[in-house]
Protein backbone atom coordinates (compact mmCIF):
# COMPACT_ATOMS: atom_id res chain seq x y z
CA UNK A 1 0.00 0.00 0.00
CA UNK A 2 1.32 3.34 -0.71
CA UNK A 3 -0.03 6.99 0.52
CA UNK A 4 -0.48 10.69 -1.41
CA UNK A 5 -0.32 13.47 0.60
CA UNK A 6 -3.89 14.22 1.01
CA UNK A 7 -3.31 10.81 3.55
CA UNK A 8 -5.20 8.52 1.27
CA UNK A 9 -4.37 4.87 0.99
CA UNK A 10 -3.70 3.57 -2.58
CA UNK A 11 -3.75 -0.27 -3.32
CA UNK A 12 -1.05 -1.83 -5.21
CA UNK A 13 -2.11 -3.83 -7.80
CA UNK A 14 -0.89 -6.67 -8.46
CA UNK A 15 0.15 -7.37 -11.83
CA UNK A 16 -0.33 -10.94 -11.85
CA UNK A 17 -3.70 -10.45 -10.49
CA UNK A 18 -6.80 -10.86 -13.09
CA UNK A 19 -8.40 -7.68 -14.66
CA UNK A 20 -12.14 -8.63 -12.79
CA UNK A 21 -9.75 -8.24 -9.80
CA UNK A 22 -8.34 -5.05 -10.63
CA UNK A 23 -11.48 -3.73 -11.07
CA UNK A 24 -12.80 -4.80 -8.27
CA UNK A 25 -10.26 -3.63 -6.24
CA UNK A 26 -10.51 -0.19 -7.79
CA UNK A 27 -14.33 0.46 -6.58
CA UNK A 28 -13.74 -0.79 -3.27
CA UNK A 29 -11.27 1.64 -3.11
CA UNK A 30 -13.52 4.52 -4.86
CA UNK A 31 -16.35 3.78 -2.43
CA UNK A 32 -14.76 3.67 1.11
CA UNK A 33 -11.94 5.90 0.60
CA UNK A 34 -13.60 8.27 -1.81
CA UNK A 35 -17.26 8.43 -1.19
CA UNK A 36 -17.34 6.67 2.46
CA UNK A 37 -19.61 4.37 1.64
CA UNK A 38 -20.09 0.98 1.91
CA UNK A 39 -20.59 -0.92 -1.62
CA UNK A 40 -22.39 -4.48 -1.28
CA UNK A 41 -20.69 -7.23 -2.87
CA UNK A 42 -23.33 -9.94 -2.23
CA UNK A 43 -22.83 -12.57 -5.06
CA UNK A 44 -19.43 -10.65 -6.35
CA UNK A 45 -16.92 -13.29 -6.51
CA UNK A 46 -13.45 -12.90 -6.95
CA UNK A 47 -11.79 -14.21 -10.00
CA UNK A 48 -9.37 -17.28 -9.46
CA UNK A 49 -5.49 -16.54 -10.83
CA UNK A 50 -4.25 -19.53 -12.60
CA UNK A 51 -2.06 -21.90 -11.08
CA UNK A 52 0.53 -24.06 -12.59
CA UNK A 53 2.16 -26.77 -11.74
CA UNK A 54 6.54 -25.97 -11.21
CA UNK A 55 8.55 -27.29 -13.81
CA UNK A 56 10.63 -30.26 -12.23
CA UNK A 57 13.67 -31.71 -13.58
CA UNK A 58 14.36 -35.69 -12.95
CA UNK A 59 17.43 -36.37 -11.11
CA UNK A 60 19.48 -37.74 -14.39
CA UNK A 61 18.19 -34.17 -16.36
CA UNK A 62 19.85 -32.76 -12.93
CA UNK A 63 22.74 -34.20 -13.11
CA UNK A 64 23.31 -33.55 -17.00
CA UNK A 65 22.87 -29.69 -16.59
CA UNK A 66 25.58 -29.35 -13.41
CA UNK A 67 27.91 -31.63 -15.59
CA UNK A 68 27.64 -28.79 -17.88
CA UNK A 69 28.66 -26.11 -15.34
CA UNK A 70 31.98 -24.81 -13.28
CA UNK A 71 33.02 -22.75 -11.15
CA UNK A 72 30.93 -20.10 -9.33
CA UNK A 73 27.57 -21.13 -10.79
CA UNK A 74 28.40 -24.47 -10.02
CA UNK A 75 28.46 -23.84 -6.37
CA UNK A 76 25.28 -22.00 -6.46
CA UNK A 77 23.53 -24.45 -8.59
CA UNK A 78 24.38 -27.10 -6.01
CA UNK A 79 22.91 -25.07 -2.85
CA UNK A 80 19.98 -24.19 -5.29
CA UNK A 81 19.00 -27.90 -5.88
CA UNK A 82 21.26 -29.30 -2.55
CA UNK A 83 19.36 -27.03 -0.32
CA UNK A 84 16.66 -25.66 -2.20
CA UNK A 85 17.21 -22.10 -1.81
CA UNK A 86 16.18 -19.45 -4.02
CA UNK A 87 18.55 -17.52 -6.18
CA UNK A 88 19.15 -14.44 -4.16
CA UNK A 89 19.12 -16.60 -0.80
CA UNK A 90 22.28 -18.41 -2.24
CA UNK A 91 24.28 -15.32 -3.37
CA UNK A 92 23.57 -13.78 -0.10
CA UNK A 93 24.83 -16.30 1.98
CA UNK A 94 27.94 -15.55 4.13
CA UNK A 95 30.50 -17.52 5.61
CA UNK A 96 28.92 -17.72 8.96
CA UNK A 97 25.98 -18.86 7.57
CA UNK A 98 27.74 -22.54 6.38
CA UNK A 99 27.86 -25.11 9.33
CA UNK A 100 29.77 -27.37 7.93
CA UNK A 101 30.36 -30.11 10.73
CA UNK A 102 26.49 -30.02 11.18
CA UNK A 103 25.44 -29.97 7.91
CA UNK A 104 23.13 -26.72 8.22
CA UNK A 105 23.06 -23.64 6.08
CA UNK A 106 21.23 -20.61 7.51
CA UNK A 107 19.19 -18.47 5.40
CA UNK A 108 19.05 -15.08 6.75
CA UNK A 109 16.44 -12.50 6.16
CA UNK A 110 14.38 -14.75 3.24
CA UNK A 111 11.49 -14.34 1.56
CA UNK A 112 8.77 -12.46 3.98
CA UNK A 113 11.90 -11.43 6.31
CA UNK A 114 12.09 -14.62 7.66
CA UNK A 115 15.37 -16.40 9.15
CA UNK A 116 15.11 -20.61 8.47
CA UNK A 117 17.64 -23.73 8.70
CA UNK A 118 18.23 -25.90 5.58
CA UNK A 119 20.19 -28.76 4.18
CA UNK A 120 23.81 -28.38 3.67
CA UNK A 121 24.54 -30.93 1.41
CA UNK A 122 27.53 -33.37 1.89
CA UNK A 123 28.65 -33.80 -1.62
CA UNK A 124 29.03 -30.03 -1.77
CA UNK A 125 30.91 -29.08 1.18
CA UNK A 126 34.66 -30.18 0.01
CA UNK A 127 34.07 -27.96 -2.71
CA UNK A 128 32.77 -24.98 -0.67
CA UNK A 129 35.72 -25.19 1.57
CA UNK A 130 38.27 -24.84 -1.63
CA UNK A 131 35.73 -22.21 -2.60
CA UNK A 132 36.13 -20.33 0.27
CA UNK A 133 40.23 -20.51 0.66
CA UNK A 134 39.87 -19.37 -2.27
CA UNK A 135 37.72 -16.39 -1.11
CA UNK A 136 39.34 -15.66 2.41
CA UNK A 137 43.16 -15.08 0.53
CA UNK A 138 40.88 -12.59 -1.78
CA UNK A 139 39.71 -10.79 1.45
CA UNK A 140 43.15 -10.92 2.89
CA UNK A 141 44.38 -9.12 -0.30
CA UNK A 142 41.60 -6.61 0.16
CA UNK A 143 42.57 -5.69 3.99
CA UNK A 144 46.10 -5.84 2.88
CA UNK A 145 45.40 -3.27 0.57
CA UNK A 146 43.26 -0.93 3.29
CA UNK A 147 39.93 -2.32 1.81
CA UNK A 148 37.96 -5.28 2.75
CA UNK A 149 34.78 -3.98 4.14
CA UNK A 150 31.25 -5.46 3.02
CA UNK A 151 27.74 -3.98 3.37
CA UNK A 152 25.98 -5.13 6.46
CA UNK A 153 21.99 -5.93 7.22
CA UNK A 154 20.36 -3.31 9.00
CA UNK A 155 21.78 -1.53 12.02
CA UNK A 156 24.77 -3.66 12.29
CA UNK A 157 27.58 -1.44 10.96
CA UNK A 158 26.31 1.38 13.86
CA UNK A 159 25.89 -1.48 16.20
CA UNK A 160 29.23 -3.85 15.39
CA UNK A 161 32.14 -0.60 14.07
CA UNK A 162 34.62 -3.65 12.51
CA UNK A 163 32.29 -6.48 11.65
CA UNK A 164 31.96 -5.30 8.22
CA UNK A 165 35.90 -6.88 8.01
CA UNK A 166 35.17 -9.60 9.80
CA UNK A 167 35.84 -12.97 7.36
CA UNK A 168 32.37 -14.45 9.17
CA UNK A 169 30.40 -11.51 7.50
CA UNK A 170 31.70 -11.86 3.91
CA UNK A 171 29.99 -12.76 1.16
CA UNK A 172 30.30 -16.11 0.25
CA UNK A 173 29.90 -15.43 -3.45
CA UNK A 174 31.60 -12.44 -3.69
CA UNK A 175 32.16 -10.46 -7.22
CA UNK A 176 35.54 -10.58 -8.71
CA UNK A 177 35.84 -7.18 -9.24
CA UNK A 178 35.52 -4.25 -6.13
CA UNK A 179 33.45 -1.23 -6.40
CA UNK A 180 34.84 1.87 -6.57
CA UNK A 181 33.26 5.62 -4.83
CA UNK A 182 35.84 8.05 -5.83
CA UNK A 183 34.08 10.67 -3.97
CA UNK A 184 33.71 8.83 -0.84
CA UNK A 185 37.34 7.32 -1.19
CA UNK A 186 35.55 3.84 -1.11
CA UNK A 187 35.85 0.37 -2.49
CA UNK A 188 34.16 -2.82 -1.68
CA UNK A 189 32.71 -6.54 -3.10
CA UNK A 190 28.99 -7.35 -3.96
CA UNK A 191 27.82 -10.42 -4.11
CA UNK A 192 27.86 -12.30 -7.40
CA UNK A 193 25.72 -10.91 -9.55
CA UNK A 194 22.31 -13.12 -10.36
CA UNK A 195 22.34 -12.59 -14.14
CA UNK A 196 25.69 -14.79 -14.46
CA UNK A 197 24.40 -17.35 -12.82
CA UNK A 198 20.92 -16.77 -15.05
CA UNK A 199 22.58 -17.07 -17.71
CA UNK A 200 25.20 -19.99 -17.32
CA UNK A 201 22.35 -22.27 -16.29
CA UNK A 202 20.25 -20.99 -19.43
CA UNK A 203 23.41 -22.06 -21.45
CA UNK A 204 24.04 -25.46 -19.62
CA UNK A 205 20.35 -26.44 -20.02
CA UNK A 206 20.83 -25.62 -23.86
CA UNK A 207 24.41 -28.09 -24.04
CA UNK A 208 22.44 -30.81 -21.80
CA UNK A 209 19.69 -30.72 -24.66
CA UNK A 210 17.09 -30.24 -22.35
CA UNK A 211 13.23 -29.18 -23.76
CA UNK A 212 11.63 -28.20 -20.38
CA UNK A 213 12.04 -24.53 -19.76
CA UNK A 214 14.03 -25.10 -16.64
CA UNK A 215 16.01 -21.72 -15.04
CA UNK A 216 17.48 -21.63 -11.82
CA UNK A 217 14.09 -21.85 -9.76
CA UNK A 218 13.63 -24.87 -11.05
CA UNK A 219 16.31 -26.67 -8.77
CA UNK A 220 14.38 -25.62 -6.15
CA UNK A 221 11.26 -27.06 -7.08
CA UNK A 222 13.10 -30.49 -7.97
CA UNK A 223 14.38 -30.18 -4.27
CA UNK A 224 10.98 -30.05 -2.86
CA UNK A 225 9.66 -32.55 -5.43
CA UNK A 226 12.83 -35.47 -5.09
CA UNK A 227 12.33 -35.35 -1.04
CA UNK A 228 8.66 -36.21 -1.52
CA UNK A 229 9.81 -38.76 -3.47
CA UNK A 230 12.05 -40.33 -1.59
CA UNK A 231 8.89 -40.49 1.05
CA UNK A 232 10.21 -37.52 3.43
CA UNK A 233 6.87 -35.59 5.14
CA UNK A 234 5.30 -32.32 3.34
CA UNK A 235 5.57 -30.89 7.11
CA UNK A 236 9.67 -30.86 7.12
CA UNK A 237 9.45 -29.94 3.80
CA UNK A 238 7.73 -26.60 4.09
CA UNK A 239 10.21 -26.19 6.70
CA UNK A 240 12.90 -26.42 4.72
CA UNK A 241 11.62 -24.62 1.77
CA UNK A 242 10.24 -21.18 3.93
CA UNK A 243 7.22 -21.54 3.12
CA UNK A 244 4.67 -19.71 5.53
CA UNK A 245 1.26 -21.70 3.87
CA UNK A 246 1.38 -25.68 3.59
CA UNK A 247 -0.77 -25.72 -0.02
CA UNK A 248 2.34 -23.74 -1.30
CA UNK A 249 4.23 -26.90 -0.74
CA UNK A 250 1.23 -29.61 -1.45
CA UNK A 251 1.76 -28.31 -4.82
CA UNK A 252 4.75 -30.67 -5.42
CA UNK A 253 2.61 -33.56 -4.85
CA UNK A 254 0.95 -33.35 -8.00
CA UNK A 255 4.57 -34.05 -9.75
CA UNK A 256 5.82 -36.45 -7.02
CA UNK A 257 6.85 -40.69 -6.84
CA UNK A 258 6.71 -41.41 -3.44
CA UNK A 259 9.61 -44.11 -2.86
CA UNK A 260 10.65 -44.94 0.60
CA UNK A 261 13.48 -43.27 1.99
CA UNK A 262 15.47 -41.12 5.01
CA UNK A 263 15.53 -36.86 5.45
CA UNK A 264 19.06 -37.01 3.15
CA UNK A 265 19.49 -33.70 0.60
CA UNK A 266 18.56 -35.16 -2.98
CA UNK A 267 22.26 -33.97 -3.93
CA UNK A 268 23.95 -36.46 -1.96
CA UNK A 269 22.10 -39.26 -3.86
CA UNK A 270 23.50 -38.37 -7.39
Amino acid sequence: MGKDPRGWTWPHLNPHQAPQNQALSALLFLYRELLERDLDLEGVIRARTRRRLPVVLSEAEVRAVRQELEGDPALVVGLLYGSGLRLMEALRLRVQDLDFERKELTVRDGKGGKDRLTLLPASQCEALDRHLQNVRRLHQQDLAAGWGAVMLPHALARKYRHADRQWGWQWVFPQRNRWKDSAAGKEGRHHLDPSLVQKAVKQAVGRAGLTKPAGCHTFRHSFATHLLERGQDIRTIQELMGHSDLNTTMIYTHVLKRGPMGVISPADQL
